[in-house]
């Protein structure tokens, strides 16, 4: 199997992955996965597009990941992985589509407004 490359977004974290044959190594910036993300339920969210494919510990995963918040930086690598899955096998996608995997979430903070306090805030306003 070739190294496959796949690009994964949220907010404003992209998310640069090279997926190959392997034991199940995450490479995060030049860190571990646990090292990299503290707690356990970020580096859940790395391993449930493999969880849900039955496909742990069989490929590894360097990541380029840059942006955003540490939250924001796990759902754009999930989103890259899950692509990547796909592209290995077409089945994976009828497992990973149901649990929204494949969606790339379009949320993202909405600017400030000039004249304003914050995006929908308002400065305070004096009748008298």
């Amino acid at each position: 199997m070739d190294t496959i490359h796949k690009i994964g977004r949220r907010k404003t974290s992209v998310a640069r992955i090279y997926l190959t044959q392997g034991e199940g190594k995450f490479n995060i910036n030049g860190k571990s996965a646990k090292e990299y993300f503290c707690t356990d339920q970020l580096v859940y969210k790395l391993n449930q597009p493999f969880l849900l494919t039955e496909s742990e510990g069989s490929y590894d995963v360097k990541v380029n990941v840059v942006g955003g918040g540490i939250t924001g930086q796990a759902e754009a690598i999930r989103l890259a992985i899950s692509r990547a899955l796909c592209h290995i096998d077409a089945e994976n996608r009828l497992k990973l589509k149901p649990e929204g995997l494949l969606t790339r979430d379009p949320r993202m903070v909405e600017r400030k407004k000039f004249g304003q306090k914050k995006a929908r805030k308002k400065f305070q306003f004096s009748k008298r």
